[in-house]
């Protein structure tokens, strides 16, 4: 009697902590239409994981070359760094279909064109005008978090954790993206390029055939408020001023009331704070704490992109180059954890605190890996930190919600991935003269160099993010 008591004590436990963790994500998905966006973005978004590895790895095999194979993945994330931004715009313009549809033939016909050329040994020439035609990627993951957004708009908890569901999805891209480029890139780089391009269309009808949580374009809402689309965006942009003013006005109030000032004096302050909030251009989303999250994302790029090819230099010389995948992988599981049990929990301690606290265990953990001896000292190490990769790129998210209007939420998150894609071209091609000149030492030198200069660029705008996050989310601006 005893014993089931004991048993049912334990299942009863157990379903208590699943539905702690998982609850909530189940809620979010039992949301009509929900599971059908956010599982085919991450689908279609499988060259992510898969294109960069796939070049490496054929290039190597098929030129014998890292500094080529580090300049085509650098080429194709500068491309995929000024493409991004730019289709992020045209998203939030024109709508999510219009923009996708071309864009999804373009890398398709470029895809097939590239692996051609590659098995093929075409003059190199050839590679580097094919590459960038790769970065005609429709941005997935910024759509989908924008529909999350939308559909949630005012609920600021469930659109925390619909935010922290869209990285747990992320880590599962790639988890199965890693393996599977290293896999299949060693036996084909056609077969390779081949899956990746079943994934972009299947995700891509997922994604684009719901259309009941598509946000509305500008053109649609400037349509509906009888205004041309310039007119809407400066209405939008005012009301973000607006919020952002009121804000001011009462950090300024409390601020002054505190320190015991006269009532002139708290007046003048006022005023100061109003007038301050409400400067600068009213049309820009720059201001410097986007500035200061896109900087910190370019350095992060180049270290976790140097490490990814002097990880692969690593295995190579150690005649494992077919596991490099799972290592990644392992980063990915971990982060994937760390994702789930991040969104799970609503936190008291402040966004910048939790920021800066997964952004120092990940650059310092990687900054390591020049004193390991062997890959699956690479691999535990991953593990380990892994559990903070998500959560970086989740807080990431979260201060777009601060530091953008509503109606340009892809543009700013496409923003913070194109810098990253800049980060991670620079550190590719870093590390690959390296490699070809000291082997993957001199690779994981610049690794280690990048990632505490990473650190460093990301405590410059110390100021800036933490005062970001003291503002009000502009996505509950209602336009």
């Amino acid at each position: 009697m005893a014993t089931n008591t004991s048993h049912t004590g334990v299942t009863r436990a157990i379903k208590d902590v699943n539905h702690k963790l998982f609850g909530g994500y189940a809620e979010l998905l039992r949301i009509p239409h929900t599971a059908r966006f956010a599982v085919g973005s991450v689908i279609a978004c499988m060259p992510f994981p898969m294109v960069g590895m796939t070049i490496t790895i054929s290039v190597q095999h098929y030129y014998g070359n890292y500094s080529l194979a580090g300049m085509l993945t650098a080429i194709q994330a500068i491309a995929l760094a000024v493409s991004s931004p730019v289709l992020g715009k045209l998203v939030d313009k024109f709508g999510q279909r219009q923009v996708s549809i071309p864009t999804i033939i373009v890398w398709i016909v470029s895809a097939i064109a590239l692996v051609t050329a590659i098995t093929n040994r075409a003059p190199e020439w050839v590679l580097y005008c094919l590459t960038p035609l790769l970065a005609a990627i429709p941005p997935w993951g910024a759509m989908s978090r924008a529909r999350w957004t939308t559909l949630l708009k005012g609920d600021r908890e469930r659109t925390d954790r619909a935010l922290s569901l869209s990285g747990v999805f992320d880590e599962c891209m790639w988890v199965i993206g890693n393996p599977l480029a290293s896999t299949l890139a060693v036996i084909s780089g056609l077969l390779a390029f081949s899956f990746t391009g079943v994934c972009v269309i299947v995700g891509a009808l997922m994604f684009l055939t719901e259309l009941t949580t598509e946000p509305k374009s500008q053109t649609v809402l400037a349509r509906e408020a009888g205004m041309t689309r310039k007119q809407y965006r400066e209405r939008e942009a005012a009301r973000a001023k607006a919020v952002q003013a009121e804000a001011a006005v009462e950090r300024a109030r409390t601020q002054a009331v505190a320190e015991g000032l006269s009532e002139a004096e708290i007046a003048a302050a006022v005023r100061k704070a109003q007038d301050d909030a409400m400067a600068g251009r009213k049309e820009s989303i720059w201001g410097p704490g986007l500035i200061a999250v896109c900087v910190t994302w370019f350095s992060l790029g180049a270290f976790q992109s140097a490490a990814g090819i002097s990880i692969i230099a690593f295995a190579t010389e150690a005649g494992m180059k077919q596991y490099t995948g799972f290592v990644f992988a392992c980063f990915s599981i971990s982060s994937l954890f760390g994702a789930l049990f991040y969104g799970a929990k609503n936190w008291t301690i402040p966004l910048w605190k939790r920021f800066y606290f997964c952004l120092a265990v990940v650059n310092i953990g990687i900054g390591t890996f020049m004193f390991a001896k062997h890959l699956w000292v690479i691999m535990i190490i991953y593990l380990l930190i892994g559990v903070c990769q998500a959560p970086t790129w989740i807080n990431g998210n979260q201060l777009m919600l601060h530091l953008v209007p509503p109606s340009r939420f892809t543009e700013g998150v496409a923003w913070m991935g194109a810098m990253n894609s800049i980060g991670a071209s620079a550190g590719s091609a870093i590390a690959g003269q390296f490699i070809d000149r000291m082997g993957s030492h001199g690779g994981f030198l610049v690794v280690t160099t990048l990632a505490l200069a990473s650190l460093a660029i990301a405590f410059v705008g110390f100021k800036q993010i933490k005062s970001s996050t003291e503002t009000p989310t502009l996505t509950t601006v209602n336009v």
